[in-house]
């Protein structure tokens, strides 16, 4: 639990009464922000009032701020947490006023439209109680760092979405789960990571309170301190947007690489692409409201646009934003690409063969794009504990990867947590976090219980269509003009083909070898009169994680059972004798 965060959110006791528990963080969150950049303001305030009263343009005020100050933003208001409470009339207007002499691009406090919060906090007599409190609160750099205040706003999220019963994993990822995300992300690229001086860029389209962001700049920073990443990242929620800006305003970073809205309909930054791409998108969100958008850019976009490989069903977009990270890695010409992503089972496995999930999986095996796929730990996130996998994809991968995919079993990794947060009650430990990292880089199936190795093809499938004759009711064969015998649509049957059976390793190529030897061995001894519908045949692609890594433990002896129950029996008779007496 964060502790700053902790003493942040009981200052929200002061709002009781005209404030619900579900409408604290609308006043918390922003003035959390506020007393932050306040802080990083200070120093310089009488120089930035100074220059504003030079300078007109606010373009180039922010150039003389920069070159100045070396930050990227200003604030050119006669008023801060050091003088607001000084004019006890004026306290409403002249925090309006601090709030409104911000540079243009903190356009946060209007995400939060705080000064609505103000006359409110005012009219119920709160606005000097809450500012004399947020006053005393000391959130300067070098007293919280960047990190511990990423803890305390995801803190503060949390318990604003508990009151409101919302998910507050919509809104952020746990710390430790992004962390392995990042080391894996980085992993191919560590050599090239340590030379001086290198630029590279990294995208979220779901950035959330901007966590991904925060950690993969701090894991890059570490190798090398003298590498610079660029940060872009998207967000639709209003709250998350204002303090991912904010936390990068304070970092001083150029926070127009930060947009507000919705990647799936109005994707920013449409003709960049990035060295590296990471998301944690919303599990089994429905996209019906989008659906007639996204359906018309697939068809409008042709076989380059970013949803022409297929579209999920409208039930789960998860994997739209799969297709959107692929979209947005650097070209392989141009350097290539990396991109994370952290899913739900589902897009292992749902629909049939060439449905849209499938024709998805299909699209990224054919291209060799999947390079890992790494299953979590349950219980890893803060609003359910269901199984999560991290997808590492790659468009220029090392020769030795080339064609496959690994699958780690990362399931055992975990570590369990002194208290839990909502769901979550395991997390992973930089050793937990090793030994993954190390899976990967051994990139072998020197311990198949944890890590295997396996061609692209090896997830192929076709399903079949078996057909056996309609039977007249002499019970001869009905048949068609041609004399073909006509199916009986009640006794048809598909199977899936794996494009493995029978050791064959001709993927794609071998279909009607394939196909007819199955049928021969695994349907024609049983049904002989039946025969393949070849105009049916569909090719599917799953990735089976569970089978793969499936560990058969042979059932208890009978006699350890009956020795079991007679004990259970016996207790029972005893406890029975008890009562009677």
């Amino acid at each position: 639990m964060s502790t700053l965060g902790s003493f942040i959110w009981s200052i929200a006791d002061q709002l009781r009464g005209p404030y619900r528990p579900n409408q604290y963080g609308n006043v918390i969150l922003p003035l959390t922000i506020l007393r932050r950049l306040d802080y990083i303001l200070e120093p310089d305030r009488e120089l930035v009032r100074a220059l504003a009263a030079k300078y007109d343009n606010p373009n180039r005020l922010k150039i003389e701020v920069k070159k100045a100050t070396g930050r990227p933003f200003y604030n050119t208001s006669n008023y801060s947490f050091a003088n607001l409470l000084a004019d006890a009339d004026g306290l409403a207007d002249n925090l309006a006023d601090y709030i409104d002499r911000f540079s243009p691009d903190v356009d946060v406090f209007q995400y939060f439209d705080f000064k609505k919060e103000i006359l409110a906090l005012e009219k119920a007599e709160l606005l000097r109680e809450v500012i004399t409190s947020f006053k005393a609160v000391n959130l300067h750099p070098d007293v919280v760092s960047n990190a511990d205040m990423g803890d305390a706003f995801e803190y503060i999220i949390r318990k604003f979405n508990e009151a409101a019963n919302e998910t507050s994993g919509d809104h952020y990822t746990p710390r430790d789960a992004i962390r392995l995300l990042v080391d894996l992300l980085f992993a191919e690229r560590d050599a090239e990571l340590t030379e001086a001086d290198i630029v590279r860029s990294l995208y979220d389209p779901t950035a959330g309170t901007g966590g991904m962001l925060a950690l993969a700049e701090e894991h890059l920073l570490a190798q090398n301190p003298g590498a610079k990443l660029r940060l872009y990242g998207q967000e639709y929620n209003p709250q998350s947007y204002a303090i991912c800006k904010s936390d990068l305003l304070a970092k001083g970073h150029d926070t127009t690489n930060i947009a507000f809205g919705n990647t799936l309909t109005d994707p920013a930054f449409k003709d960049r692409k990035f060295d590296f791409c990471m998301s944690n998108p919303p599990y089994g969100v429905d996209w019906k409201q989008y659906a007639k958008a996204v359906t018309k850019e697939r068809d409008e976009a042709g076989p380059y646009g970013r949803f022409a490989p297929g579209l999920p069903a409208t039930s789960d977009g998860q994997m739209l934003f799969l297709l959107h990270l692929v979209h947005k890695m650097r070209a392989p010409e141009d350097g290539g690409g990396r991109a994370g992503i952290v899913m739900n089972g589902s897009p292992l496995f749902n629909g049939a063969a060439e449905s849209g999930p499938s024709n998805i999986r299909k699209w990224l095996l054919e291209h060799d794009l999947v390079d890992a796929i790494v299953a979590l730990p349950t219980n890893m996130f803060f609003n359910t504990g269901i199984a999560t996998y991290i997808w590492i994809l790659d468009n220029t991968k090392h020769p030795d990867r080339k064609g496959l995919v690994q699958l780690i079993d990362g399931t055992s990794f975990w570590t369990k947590m002194r208290k839990n947060l909502g769901a979550k009650n395991r997390e992973l430990s930089e050793e937990n976090r090793a030994k993954v990292v190390q899976l990967y880089a051994d990139f072998t199936d020197g311990d198949p219980d944890y890590s295997k190795v396996l061609r692209n093809d090896e997830f192929g499938y076709w399903t079949i269509t078996v057909e056996r004759p309609l039977l007249d009711e002499s019970g001869n064969p009905v048949v068609d003009r041609k004399g073909k015998p006509k199916p009986d649509t009640k006794k048809r049957d598909t199977e899936n083909v794996p494009f493995t059976y029978g050791g064959s390793t001709a993927g794609a190529a071998g279909k009607i070898e394939v196909i007819q030897a199955y049928f021969d061995v695994e349907v024609k001894p049983h049904v002989p009169d039946a025969w393949i519908d070849w105009t049916k045949v569909k090719t599917g692609y799953e990735i089976p994680f569970t089978r793969h890594f499936y560990k058969y433990v042979p059932p208890r002896p009978l006699a350890e059972i009956d020795a079991d129950l007679e004990k259970q029996v016996a207790k029972i008779l005893d406890l029975l004798r008890e009562v009677e007496q």
